[in-house]
């Protein structure tokens, strides 16, 4: 696998069991890559993504942790150490999505949201940035969203966690330089195989220039390209939505 562009590499995809986590997985396993398939709930889909993975040739782990809790973060990256002696790429993909009525958002909701997708993002980067350093070189790779840069009014909460993944991504990548490069990709709307269209969602799609709604291969194949190209990129946002946050 050593031909392959990832050969011989290490990468953990959080949140990498399903959706779009798990066509990221796929992804960097077919560059050659290990893969560790981080989930909290999913454990039977993330040991049919971690065998899918090891089809492919190359080695597959799957581990529990839910990332907005720091001390299961750190104990999952010392697994990961252990096993491979090495981390090459990290994917911060995790991450919960629900609408909610801004008056009546309750505390409960707004610190699962943000634990998870701003917390945890946070709590792997710098687990993984230890561990990139000591080997002088690294790739982070966070998943925010469209919704990061624009106002969604029945997602507010949603959009300030990714909005805050956005700013965490430029700071990191200036603080990790020049050893790490950090960059993010901002999904628009993506539909997955046997999903159902509803009226909002043909509305969106009908105001994208491209016509159409995303595969979770369209944001694969970016983090791939961030994974294993762009030496001169570092703390940016890449928005993979077919032009539908053109002003």
């Amino acid at each position: 696998m050593s031909d392959l562009p990832l050969g011989n590499r290490v990468a953990l995809v959080t949140g990498g069991s399903r959706r779009i986590g798990r066509a990221i997985a796929l992804t960097l396993a077919r560059a050659g890559a290990n893969v560790v398939v981080n989930y909290n709930q999913s454990k039977p889909a993330a040991q049919t993504t971690a065998r899918e993975i090891e089809a492919l040739g190359v080695q597959a782990l799957p581990l529990r942790a839910n990332v907005s809790r720091p001390k299961q973060v750190r104990a999952m990256f010392r697994a990961v150490e252990k096993r491979f002696g090495r981390l090459d790429i990290l994917v911060n993909n995790a991450g919960i999505f629900f609408p909610t009525n801004w008056e009546r958002l309750r505390e409960e909701d707004w610190d699962r949201i943000l634990g998870i997708n701003l917390k945890g993002t946070f709590f792997c980067a710098q687990a993984a940035a230890r561990i990139m350093r000591r080997q002088g070189q690294g790739r982070i790779i966070n998943i925010s969203s469209l919704g990061g840069l624009q106002a969604w009014p029945e997602y507010m909460h949603y959009c300030a966690s990714k909005a805050g993944v956005i700013s965490l991504t430029r700071s990191l990548a200036k603080v990790l330089a020049p050893q790490i490069r950090v960059n993010s990709v901002a999904p628009g709307t993506i539909l997955f195989p046997g999903e159902r269209r509803d009226a909002k969602t043909e509305g969106i799609i009908r105001s994208t220039p491209l016509k159409k709604a995303g595969r979770p291969e369209d944001i694969a194949e970016m983090v791939l390209f961030l994974a294993t190209q762009g030496e001169f990129i570092t703390g940016q946002v890449f928005v993979v939505d077919g032009g539908k946050s053109i002003p």
